[in-house]
């Protein structure tokens, strides 16, 4: 999954950004609410963390500037406020959840797995598929009760795939997902990925679980 982290101070941002990769995330980094609009307008992310207090354009300005213009990506709000009426205002804004600073990082990833399990995605943290298994919070795969082993990469492109099942999922989207906005997306290193996983995950009747839809782009079936 992809998300877009904003925050002014940098020790803060490359902590997040780095705990959250570790979890196999896609981050982007915005420095204030002005850059944050700016890639939240050119991509799309499946949640959004932001501090509250930016220069430019602060947390709860960003959020109803979002809402405004129909982007309904989840936002979890970082503050260091503690106070009742500025939860209410940050949730008045338009944001989904609110994390007081100083915060644990388990409770970080404990928010932002809850907001991922959106109408859009499924609620457990198993996703399925035949004999496939994938465990979102352990980050293990297993194909008939047995362990497969996968790169970071490997598992962020099933990951999405099994999120997405029975769907078409373009290579753009993929790359989208995967990878930050500086990713040169006329590279074949998708095309790559896939056949490695490919050939780590077949059925039983030897079919791989990972079809091409020929020019549409890739799926997994039940």
């Amino acid at each position: 999954m992809r998300i877009l982290v904003i925050e002014d101070e940098k020790k803060v941002a490359s902590f997040i950004k780095k705990g959250l990769e570790e979890e196999l995330y896609g981050i982007d980094v915005a420095y204030n609410g002005k850059e944050g609009l700016e890639l939240i307008y050119r991509n799309e992310y499946d949640l959004i963390i932001s501090d509250i207090m930016m220069p430019y354009m602060n947390g709860i300005e960003f959020v109803k500037e979002i809402r405004k213009n129909g982007i309904e990506t989840p936002v979890l709000l970082l503050t260091v406020k503690d106070s009742t009426k500025s939860k209410v205002e940050g949730l008045d804004s338009g944001a989904d959840d609110y994390l007081t600073k100083p915060f644990s990082f388990d409770e970080l990833t404990a928010r932002v797995r809850a907001l991922l399990r959106r109408k859009d995605y499924p609620k457990e943290n198993i996703l399925k598929a035949g004999g496939l298994q994938l465990d979102l919070v352990a980050h293990k795969v297993t194909l008939f009760n047995e362990d497969i082993i996968l790169t970071p990469k490997e598992y962020s492109i099933l990951e999405y795939l099994l999120r997405n099942k029975n769907k078409v999922v373009s290579r753009t989207k993929l790359i989208e997902h995967v990878y930050d906005y500086h990713f040169d997306s006329g590279t074949n290193v998708i095309d790559v990925y896939i056949n490695k996983l490919r050939n780590k995950l077949t059925n039983k009747g030897g079919k791989p679980f990972i079809q091409t839809i020929r020019g549409m782009g890739y799926t997994i079936k039940d």
